[in-house]
């Protein structure tokens, strides 16, 4: 399969050099599966080991490739490559990819070692340095990002960090799943991982560039480029062609005019001993009526249009289909229906970030790789049961709600203040629903997203899910805050809580902008709608009274609606200081810039876009940290502007109570 490579694994094994064919592998328990040629080195190491059920925590000490060297006579001879880093991770991939047809498995010598458990401390100083917790999240020191957050870590309240995986899911990836990391998932420069196939050919298998004609003799890196030049060749020149033979060695067309005006024919076929495909025969320039096709093309079909695309996708998965026609005219001169469009991105995203229907498969297996990879960090799914007509489906089960936290984000949590802001966003992809988030925010004003779920929609069902877990693995302190628009949902979700987000373990509020649109929405009058608003936004119950009197002498039945929210679920006067001056889901809303398209893509894809922009985010944070305290500075940037400013306001106070004191006792004496 085009992509992907079935790898041959001799765990423990032995390695006898000086055979006939060079060296070889053996094992007692060789296995076999097949993975993405993008998957890194890191990523496989994690599939190995997850491949080693034997109850054992283990780690790859050791990986070795069998390479095949051409020899005398065009013989081949087998040695050994290390597999050590990502250049030679890609470097085993090249080699496989233009052997492939007389070797087609790539066969490795695996070293695993087993690892024992390290004692942590089981205490964490709550005044450390924020700067500690930022730091687990360091995209250029993996070793460094596991050794921070160890599993045995114990919390302020002496729970020992939990760590939860799916149970009776967990599958290993489809080879439809790419796990490279697409630089739209942390804006970096990757296109090193993206290296060509046959880079030999990288700059041939075009059209010549003198009058864009084919010429025999021509070389392509692969089938699939010699009919995407065809093709393209084609839809520029506004002709069309039938295919005469299609198979795996041989592509071979001639112009829908052929022997009507027009001999125009092309045949390319595989060169085994070249490892590439070549033009055998062609019959030069078109003589049919050129230009004879106005609007859309045959041949500009929806994976014509997703290769054209891909670079766009790649950069903003989120391009609408508008976008996309624009972009087909721009570049074909033809116009695309919508449909095509649409399909052609969902294609496009598909081969960038992974299968939609396969990535639901894949999901478990990588949550199940980061938690280890990050231990503490949580998961939870739930799944259910899939049936054919009344009978249950053995050994089946569809995923149906993904909850999960990753650990820097829990630890960053006891450093923020003590309130979330909860809310739900809707998925714009292929497959339809709802992705919960949760947030914080430290102080130094950053928001930290601290929680994700993905689930069918904003149900009663859903919501518990997500606060039920949230409360359990993450907000665990009592006396939190939460904010949240009036879902009936998640009123409901909140009631079955059993009081975990109710008084006195927290304290539920709503957001004033949403307070201030169902208003709007209930009575139709917007000169009210401010005033509403200022009654949530007074910080003295006077305040309160004077604006409640002012709307209620407007008309009665507004004042009974804002009666009924209930007054500490809005009212800055009335909250005992719970919401910490926030009064809107603003903070949450806010994470939809840091997750700006991830909504478009499938739902490992979706997932792993979390682990990255938060890694970035963290490594940033924590660079930001470091070099304030290098600076000599004790507090943060925001809390530092708060003390200079209390200080200039206050500057001309001086304190008299002591002196007072002291007068007094003099004059008693």
């Amino acid at each position: 399969m085009e992509g992907t490579a079935n790898l041959v694994v001799y765990p423990d094994g032995e390695i006898i050099r000086n055979t006939h064919e060079g060296v070889r592998f053996v094992s007692q328990n060789p296995f076999s599966f097949v993975v993405p040629c993008m998957m890194t080195l890191m990523e496989l190491q994690n599939g190995l080991c997850q491949s080693m059920e034997n109850g054992t925590l283990m780690r790859v000490s050791r990986i070795l490739y069998r390479n095949p060297v051409v020899v005398f006579g065009g013989l081949i001879q087998f040695d050994t490559i290390p597999i050590t880093d990502e250049a030679s991770m890609q470097n085993m991939f090249q080699i496989h990819r233009q052997t492939y047809t007389r070797h087609p498995q790539i066969k490795l010598y695996i070293k695993f070692k087993a690892v024992e458990a390290v004692a942590v401390q089981n205490d964490i100083d709550v005044n450390d340095d924020i700067a500690a917790v930022y730091e687990g999240m360091n995209s250029d020191s993996e070793e460094n990002f596991e050794a921070t957050y160890e599993t045995g870590d114990e919390d302020e309240d002496g729970d020992v960090g939990v760590e939860a995986a799916a149970e009776n899911v967990v599958v290993h990836p489809s080879s439809s799943q790419p796990m490279g990391v697409p630089p739209f998932m942390r804006e970096l420069d990757l296109d090193a991982m993206h290296a060509p196939e046959f880079p030999e050919y990288a700059n041939i298998g075009i059209a010549d560039p003198e009058d864009g004609e084919f010429r025999i003799g021509m070389e392509y890196s692969s089938r699939k480029s010699v009919v995407a030049a065809i093709r393209s060749f084609t839809i520029s020149r506004g002709v069309d062609y039938d295919v005469y033979e299609s198979e795996p060695h041989t592509f071979y067309t001639k112009c829908k005019m052929y022997g009507r005006g027009c001999d125009w024919l092309i045949r390319a076929s595989l060169i085994r001993k070249k490892g590439c495909w070549e033009i055998c025969r062609y019959n030069g320039r078109h003589t049919c009526m050129i230009g004879m096709i106005s609007q859309d093309h045959s041949k500009l079909d929806s994976d014509t249009v997703a290769e054209a695309i891909r670079p766009l996708v790649e950069t903003d998965p989120s391009m609408k289909v508008k976008s996309i026609i624009v972009e087909v005219h721009s570049r074909f001169n033809y116009t695309i229906s919508y449909r095509k469009a649409w399909l052609a991105k969902q294609t496009s995203v598909a081969k960038v970030f992974g299968d939609w229907e396969e990535s639901y498969q894949a999901l478990p297996w990588w949550l199940s790789v980061m938690v280890e990879k990050i231990p503490g960090s949580v998961v939870q799914i739930e799944t259910r049961l899939l049936y054919n007509g009344n009978e249950e489906a053995q050994g089946v089960k569809i995923l149906h709600r993904v909850f999960w936290s990753f650990n820097p984000c829990i630890r960053a949590f006891r450093h923020c203040k003590p309130l979330v802001q909860v809310d739900g966003t809707h998925l714009y992809g292929k497959y339809k629903g709802t992705l919960l988030v949760a947030v914080a925010q430290d102080g130094n004003q950053n928001i930290v997203p601290i929680a994700f779920a993905l689930v069918e929609g904003e149900t009663v069902d859903a919501w518990h899910f997500f606060l039920r877990n949230l409360r359990t693995y993450v907000v665990r302190k009592d006396g939190v805050g939460m904010i949240s628009d009036r879902h009936e949902s998640i009123r409901a979700a909140v009631n079955r809580s059993g009081g975990d987000w109710q008084p006195p373990r927290a304290w539920w509020m709503f957001c004033i902008r949403h307070i201030g649109s169902n208003f709007l929405r209930a009575f139709k009058v917007p000169h009210l709608q401010k005033l509403v608003v200022n009654i949530g936004y007074s910080r003295t119950v006077e305040e309160y009274n004077i604006n409640y009197k002012r709307l209620e002498e407007r008309g009665e039945a507004y004042a009974r609606w804002c009666d009924a929210i209930g007054l500490r679920h809005w009212v800055l006067a009335f909250d005992e200081g719970h919401q910490w001056g926030h009064m809107t889901t603003n903070l949450v809303e806010c994470i939809n810039s840091v997750l700006k398209g991830a909504r478009n893509l499938p739902m490992l894809a979706l997932v792993r876009v979390t682990y990255y922009r938060l890694n970035e985010l963290f490594t940033r944070k924590s660079a930001e940290t470091h070099e304030r305290k290098r600076a000599g500075f004790t507090y943060s940037a925001f809390a530092q502007q708060r003390i200079e400013a209390s200080m200039q306001q206050d500057g001309n106070i001086v304190c008299t109570a002591l002196i007072d004191e002291m007068r007094c006792l003099r004059c008693a004496k």
